[in-house]
Order: structure tokens, then sequence, then C-alpha cells
């Protein structure tokens, strides 16, 4: 009897520590996944992780997935008939090849959103057809196919620039960008909003509509998200 309850204790014993010996690895494994989950990419890098957004989701910048590619919403309208269902009227551009094209969906659509990686990094140069760009931190460089951001950066400005799938999908520029005008009429003297306008072209070769008294070699702002459109002149 004796001989049997000191096998009991044993027994009790080994179990014991078993069981201690599982609850800290979990602990362990629980510390790892919280220290992982709260990792932080390099400074300077932005992802936006894939997921799934609706017709309600729907803005202007708003990345989705149609057919298997990502796109990038530029212009939207919800549209509440007064017969039949609402719907979301669409212009979306394709990120690889640039191509815009108009897109209708019932509301309650849902999308892929695509897992799209932001690293800001800096325009160093033009190579040909290619804009050089260099994360600051790193020095790594990239380089992109020539787009609609060219007519809106300058050597030095630092941008966003996007990668998808393990490529480089597009660059965005600054909302906004200063850059010196380098040809227009003659200004006329006076600062008022009645003055009426003209044409002028800046320094990457964009055309934007300015005041009157605007002057070759002034510098101006300009907002790149409507395409570009002059905001004022810089002070």
């Amino acid at each position: 009897h004796t001989l049997h309850t000191i096998r009991n204790m044993f027994s009790s014993s080994s179990s014991l520590q078993a069981s201690t010996s599982q609850i800290v690895h979990h602990q362990k494994l629980t510390l790892s996944r919280k220290k992982a989950s709260s990792a932080t990419l390099p400074r300077g890098v932005l992802q936006v992780r894939a997921g799934t957004a609706t017709t309600a989701d729907i803005k202007n910048g708003l990345s989705i997935m149609l057919n298997g590619q990502p796109f990038k919403v530029v212009e939207f309208q919800h549209v509440h008939p007064g017969r039949g269902a609402s719907f979301c009227r669409t212009k979306v551009r394709n990120y690889l090849n640039g191509n815009t094209k108009e897109e209708t969906f019932r509301n309650g659509t849902t999308f892929e959103v695509p897992d799209i990686t932001n690293l800001q990094m800096q325009y160093t140069y033009k190579d040909e057809d290619q804009y050089v760009f260099m994360d600051m931190d790193t020095f790594e460089e990239c380089r992109c196919p020539s787009g609609d951001f060219e007519k809106f950066i300058t050597e030095g400005m630092t941008c966003s620039v996007l990668q998808w799938d393990g490529k480089v999908i597009g660059v965005e520029p600054p909302e906004k960008v200063t850059l010196e005008v380098t040809m227009t009429d003659p200004g006329l003297k006076g600062n008022t909003a009645s003055g009426g306008d003209k044409p002028a072209t800046l320094e990457t070769g964009l055309t934007v509509t300015v005041p009157l008294f605007v002057n070759i070699g002034d510098r101006v702002v300009v907002n790149t998200a409507n395409g570009g459109e002059y905001k004022e002149r810089a002070k």
C-alpha cells in the first residue's frame, strides 16, 4: 500500500510539471506572437494590407482589384434613381498600364483591396525614359517608367513610390507642389480675383491657368490631385 501511494505521488508530480511546462510554453508563444504583430515596418514605409471594401467605401484614391489587377478610383458618383436599385458610377485607372475606364457597380458590391506598399523616396535623376528614386535611409534605388507624375516632380522632391506583387506600379507626387513659371504672357499689375487669367508653362512642362499678374520666374503652388490646378503664387 505504501509503495502504491509513493507511485501515485510521483505520477501526480510528473503531471503537474507537464502542465506547468505547457502553460509556460503557451505564454512564451503568446508573447512571441504579440511581439511579431506589434513589429513595425521601416521608417517611411506604409503598407496597405489586402482586405475588402464595398461600394459604401468608394472614394477618390481607393485601390481595388478588378479582374485580378489593381485599380485606383479617380472619380465616383453614388446614384439613387427614383426607381430601381442604387448604384455607384466610377472612373478607375489601371496601376499596371495607366489605362482609365468607367465602371458601374450595384450598391453592396464587394471588392478585394490590393496589398500595396507605399515607400517614401526622393526623386534623384532621370535616365532616358526612366525616373530614378532613392530611399534616403538605405540608399537603395528603384526605377519607374514615365507617367502622369512626371509633370509635377523636380529633382530632390520626396514622392510616394507604390509597389504591388514585388514590382513598382506607380508614383504619387505630394498633394501640392511649388514650380517655377518658364513661359507666359507679360504680367499685369494688381492682384484681383476678377482680373482674368492666362495659360502658363511651368518648369516641368505642365501648363496651368494662372491670374494675369503672374510673371515668368514666379513660383506657383499647384494642386496635383486633380491633374494640376493653380492654387496661389508662392510666398
